[in-house]
């Protein structure tokens, strides 16, 4: 198997993607962050110190999507033409499922820019809630599907 990030040095390299097609992608991921259920109550009842935490955690996911390339490596910049995150609690198992949607038109995937705004969403809920609760979990981020590019459509097996 051949080695796309690596170049005949046995060292790190940036994809050449200027022969690709700009292809119209989206990218879908979710993840979790799991709690204690007063925690998940307070954020509810917006009874959280700091504001209302679906709020802010909204547009940290937003900001981690764009910043992406500058936090992963190999990932190349590209025009994201749209994000959108959603948030959905389950007081049956203490926790906030956490779904995030990337589009771009562009010669390159937007997985990492979907995983990224789920990833920095759960993160932004553990901020605001650390004081009352520094055992919260998250867990199982993920991409569920994506569109465009060569490689086509994507949708993981539930």
């Amino acid at each position: 198997m051949e080695f796309t990030h690596m170049n005949e040095q046995g060292r790190a390299k940036m994809v050449d993607v200027s022969e690709k097609d700009d292809t119209v992608r989206t990218a879908m991921a979710c993840g979790s962050i799991y709690m204690n259920r007063e925690t998940l109550e307070k954020i509810r009842d917006g009874q959280i110190k700091k504001g209302d935490v679906l709020s802010v955690a909204q547009v940290g996911g937003i900001m981690g999507a764009k910043a992406t390339p500058g936090i992963i490596p190999m990932c190349h910049p590209i025009m994201i033409t749209g994000c959108d995150i959603s948030f959905s609690m389950d007081f049956e198992n203490n926790k906030i499922d956490i779904e995030a949607t990337a589009r771009c038109t562009g010669k390159t995937g937007i997985e990492m820019e979907a995983l990224t705004a789920v990833s920095i969403a759960a993160l932004t809920v553990y901020d605001m809630c650390k004081a009352i609760d520094k055992g919260m979990v998250i867990k199982d981020i993920m991409l569920m599907k994506k569109t465009g590019g060569k490689s086509g459509v994507y949708e993981r097996g539930i």
